[in-house]
């Protein structure tokens, strides 16, 4: 440990949580060094929808370096990526009657996000995004503009509100967000109109980070009304909530909305490699080339493993009714500690396996994911305060490793309500 205490920056964050020096990993499983298995159920912060070192996009990822596949292909033609972008047409955007053009860009979501926004500036002429109270977009400057969360923004060093709007999210301290915006669209004095009207407005149908807060399709209909209504670009953040992880591949699908853009990134490569693309609707498409491109947009490695995980996965509904049935799973056992524990929390939140409960606050959820983590889960917390316990399994996720973790989560409720009493006696 003493490397990592010498020579890796203080900005390091998971590894504060868990201390432990990781050597392997298999399906929802992580290993120490001193042989100790862990029930992962933070699954790359939603990057390993697929579980680690999946054994079928492992053997083609295998079979493709073997035969000197192209590795690194800047945004050249390659074998790889016709392949995706043929799965992908063929069973993802199709079957949802979507059409999208596919833009490559650096391989985080943040960098789909610049681009995304950068777009939808450069297509309608007008700097002004949208974005929500709680919203979270990644950590470079255009980002972090549309992020709410004061920890990420304060680390920029300067002012990061540059031609960005805030307004209330779904169900936000019950304000109504919507009925907001569009009086303010309609009034010429709101800051909202004219040359300052919006390009965009960028969202998560599922706050992550933000603390699992879920759109309803009501509200996702209606912000899409309004936006069409004023000439206003709708951009979704599939970045954590899509692939499957609310339970459809993307995570509007249910709202019925479509979306003008949509980024994706973590487990769209399968595999954990990095890959981030933005979908955007063709007539949007008016890049000139090479005016947004990055050395890392052509990751074959992540080509390959994406193209076998949909063909793998997303053919039929199967996956998509396993992911329900351990979804069901969860929500009963989470159900049940609220109805027991009213003192310790407050509500459960999300959808599909992109669920979690809400503490009373920050320092009980610390203490029972700690726990946790004793117990041998790996599991994390969300929320503005990080008062929400964030279960977040790889979707691959078997009957009886759900059951496993939500007994560690149960068996860790009970620890924390001895231990308070001790302390108070």
């Amino acid at each position: 440990m003493d490397i990592f205490k010498s020579q890796e920056s203080n900005v390091q964050c998971y590894a504060n949580n868990f201390p432990v020096v990781f050597e392997s990993a298999k399906g929802c499983w992580i290993t120490g060094v001193d042989g100790k298995r862990y029930l992962d159920f933070l699954a790359g912060a939603g990057s390993l929808n697929y579980g680690h070192n999946n054994p079928t996009l492992k053997k083609a990822l295998i079979e493709y370096i073997e035969k000197d596949g192209i590795t690194h292909g800047l945004d050249m033609h390659t074998g790889a990526k016709a392949r995706f972008l043929e799965v992908f047409k063929e069973h993802i955007l199709a079957p949802r009657n979507l059409d999208y053009k596919l833009q490559f860009t650096g391989p985080t979501g943040t960098n789909a996000v610049e681009a995304a926004m950068k777009l939808a500036r450069k297509v309608t002429g007008r700097p002004n995004i949208v974005s929500f109270t709680n919203g979270f977009h990644g950590c470079t400057y255009g980002a972090l503009a549309v992020t709410g969360n004061h920890h990420h923004r304060g680390g920029g060093g300067m002012p990061v509100n540059n031609a960005v709007t805030r307004i209330p999210y779904d169900g936000y301290a019950d304000v109504d967000g919507l009925t907001l915006f569009e009086t303010m669209l309609n009034d010429a004095s709101s800051g909202l109109t004219g040359g300052d009207k919006p390009a965009a407005v960028l969202l998560e149908v599922v706050q992550g980070e933000g603390g699992l807060n879920a759109a309803s399709n009501e509200w996702l209909q209606r912000l899409e009304s309004i936006c069409r209504e004023h000439g206003i670009l709708m951009i979704v953040d599939d970045i954590q909530a899509g692939c499957g992880r609310t339970g459809t591949f993307f995570s509007f699908e249910p709202s019925g909305i479509n979306p003008d853009i949509v980024t994706l990134s973590k487990s769209i490569g399968g595999y954990g490699l990095p890959m981030a693309l933005v979908l955007l609707k063709p007539e949007l498409d008016q890049w000139a080339p090479g005016e947004h491109n990055g050395t890392f947009r052509g990751n074959s490695h992540a080509f390959v493993t994406a193209a076998e995980a949909i063909e793998t996965y997303w053919l039929d509904g199967q996956f998509q009714t396993h992911i329900q049935a351990r979804a069901d799973q969860l929500n009963k056992v989470l159900k049940d500690v609220l109805a027991k524990n009213g003192d310790l929390f407050d509500t459960i939140k999300g959808r599909g396996l992109m669920q979690g409960i809400a503490c009373k606050n920050g320092d009980i959820s610390d203490a029972i994911t700690s726990l946790c983590f004793e117990h041998g889960m790996i599991i994390e917390t969300a929320g503005p305060d990080d008062e929400v316990i964030k279960f977040f399994s790889p979707l691959t996720v078997s009957e009886a490793e759900m059951e496993k973790g939500l007994q560690i989560f149960v068996k860790s409720v009970e620890q924390y309500k001895k231990d308070k009493l001790k302390k108070a006696s």
